[in-house]
């Protein structure tokens, strides 16, 4: 099987592509080829058994998402965009990228034709939601996202569903909780927050929480999150049916939530390192946000996350700190 990543240098990206060396198969077939594309050429990891390519490649540019897939890929992990902070700052920009670049894509798998029908594994965003929220999101919920980020995921979820409905690929949406804790340094994502106030303090670095104690969001560790995406890989479409996007499980969990369970693994030293700094502009986007889902679809179709948000944190610790952390 020919795997395609794109978006591979990205943390999701580069983790993928770590699991799928490690595995060597992906949706039940042996990797005999990988090919990691992104705006900067990501780096080929050593140790697989496999050949890796590698290609430095802007989708928003026309006729590069033909150069792209002109070998055919079997499997499509489409992981690019630019984060929900940034979309919003440079509208033109989001829309581009966001937007016009999966555009691109799926129309070059199109125009292939000849019986191409590849699997195509899209990431969305729980920001296809908008406020006003019941007390839990459920599969029927209708999409009014109150961003330009959610709104050019689902105009992407659209795409999907209907190029799968005629026949042009096999795709798969999976709504993304908000990634926690990500690993490196903050990002231009509105939800960065949510994954400092839990990173720097453990790493001995002071954090500044934008929003208050009461802000409850949707969670899912980045192990869970390529899980995610593996399974989604091999998951049977004709169980899917013709809604072709899910929304993934998670925790919902208040930031006061998220604190109580860094003081339970790390103690009050670590916790004392977050500072309260409300940012207008943060508390503004985040209060269009959803909060918490019931996600009875993908977790019938065997999609799983976290149980709680301590499990996050420590799965933080181990695989990112090495088992320990900066009292």
């Amino acid at each position: 099987m020919h795997v395609l990543i794109i978006g591979a240098a990205g943390m999701i990206g580069a983790k993928l592509t770590q699991r799928l060396i490690k595995d060597g198969t992906v949706a039940g077939k042996p990797i005999d080829a990988l090919t990691l594309v992104d705006v900067v050429a990501p780096t080929a990891p050593k140790g697989a058994e496999f050949k890796i390519r590698t290609e430095a490649a802007d989708l928003s540019t026309p006729g590069v998402a033909e150069r792209v897939v002109a070998d055919k890929p079997d499997l499509i992990f489409h992981l690019a965009a630019i984060v929900s902070g940034e979309a919003e700052a440079d509208f033109d920009k989001g829309y581009r990228v966001n937007l016009d670049g999966t555009r691109y894509l799926f129309d070059a798998i199109r125009k292939i034709g000849g019986g191409y029908k590849p699997r195509i594994v899209f990431t969305s965003s729980i920001a296809v939601f908008g406020a006003p929220f019941p007390d839990a999101i459920h599969d029927e919920f209708f999409e009014t996202p109150l961003t330009s980020y959610g709104t050019q995921k689902a105009i992407g979820e659209l795409i999907l569903a209907d190029y799968t409905r005629r026949g042009f690929f096999d795709g798969i949406g999976i709504r993304l909780p908000t990634i926690c804790v990500r690993p490196g340094k903050p990002n231009k994502a509105a939800s960065g927050f949510f994954s400092n106030i839990i990173r720097e303090p453990l790493a001995g670095h002071e954090a500044v929480l934008p929003v208050s104690e009461d802000v409850r969001h949707w969670h899912a560790s980045p192990r869970s999150a390529i899980g995610f995406l593996i399974h989604a890989a091999g998951i049977d479409g004709e169980k899917v049916g013709p809604r072709r996007t899910l929304t993934m499980p998670g925790v919902a969990a208040t930031v006061g939530e998220q604190i109580a369970a860094l003081r339970k693994v790390a103690g009050d030293n670590v916790v004392a390192r977050i500072k309260r700094q409300l940012d207008p502009v943060i508390v503004k986007i985040v209060a269009g946000w959803p909060r918490n889902f019931k996600p009875e679809r993908s977790v019938a179709l065997g999609f799983k996350a976290e149980k709680d948000f301590e499990e996050i944190i420590r799965i933080h610790i181990e695989d990112e700190l090495g088992g320990t952390f900066v009292k």
